[in-house]
């Protein structure tokens, strides 16, 4: 850093420097405008993006339906972050923390309302029976990595993430600071692959699926244009185990649902009906015109 910064004695949001997030963070909670939320056709409704967070969820649904869990059959509905989506009445009331995703379970009486990805995993596999060993030392072990992962998503994503592609000004000491951070993760995920075919285990778990779009995408997809920078390949346990996930029909499917960048082909902006992968990815909508 090429300069001091001296806080003062009483942080106010007023007067702060404006930038590319300035939509999307605030020091309040609440709505900031009256917005109902969609409701389809199915028990379960989702709203979210096609972030790491939200493909969690995707992938999951995905597979509960190739396993022939009818019930698992549900809408996903985009919330633009970007545009503030996340800050209507509607979405505020199924989540008071205004993140994705969210999740609203109408086969409830009344209807269930999941929020945090981690909590909607674990909701999702206990109501299917599904993806959560029932062996409490096994199961402790996949929920162990499950919270892993939701605690150090914010290292990855709001700090090296934020710090090293999305800050306007690139300062050294806090990519430094996050680049390490990120690194000893990546090398403890790949230490505990080195001898487990999953993060659990030997059993595909909730656990692999909510890590696997934050560390998959690091390794396989270039996030944050970051895979040289963090020497990311080199985490050859993490990459086997990356790619055997990413070779799964679901996974695939998965993190296609309200995905917005990336190749048209790869982007099902809402998904209502199984069907939508063949007929509404974006490609086909754009050339439909």
């Amino acid at each position: 850093m090429t300069s001091t910064y001296t806080p003062p004695k009483v942080w106010k949001w007023e007067g702060q420097k404006q930038g590319r997030f300035t939509s999307t963070n605030r020091p309040i909670a609440g709505a900031t405008h009256e917005k109902e939320l969609p409701v389809g056709r199915h028990p379960l409704q989702l709203y979210s993006l096609g972030t790491p967070n939200g493909v969690k969820v995707t992938v999951l649904l995905e597979e509960l339906l190739a396993k022939g869990h009818a019930g698992a059959e549900y809408d996903a509905w985009l919330i633009r972050i970007g545009d503030g989506d996340q800050f209507g009445s509607g979405f505020v009331a199924v989540n008071p923390n205004s993140k994705i995703p969210a999740l609203m379970d109408h086969s409830t009486a009344p209807p269930t309302r999941v929020f945090e990805s981690g909590a909607i995993l674990l909701y999702l596999a206990e109501k299917f029976g599904e993806f959560v060993p029932t062996d409490p030392s096994k199961r402790a072990e996949c929920l162990s990595w499950l919270f892993w992962q939701m605690g150090s998503a914010p290292y990855v994503g709001g700090g090296f993430g934020h710090f090293y592609a999305y800050a306007e000004e690139k300062q050294q000491y806090p990519i430094d600071r996050f680049t390490m951070e990120t690194k000893r993760q990546l090398d403890v995920l790949d230490r505990r692959l080195a001898d487990n075919r999953y993060v659990a285990g030997d059993e595909y778990t909730i656990a692999d699926m909510a890590i696997w779009p934050w560390y998959g995408g690091l390794v396989l997809f270039n996030q944050y244009e970051a895979e040289e920078f963090l020497e990311a390949r080199s985490y050859t346990n993490v990459v086997r185990w990356a790619e055997e996930l990413h070779a799964r029909e679901p996974v695939r499917r998965g993190r296609m649902v309200n995905r917005i960048r990336g190749e048209a082909h790869e982007q099902l902006r809402e998904r209502h009906d199984a069907s939508d992968f063949e007929t509404r990815t974006q490609d086909k909508i754009e050339a439909a015109g």
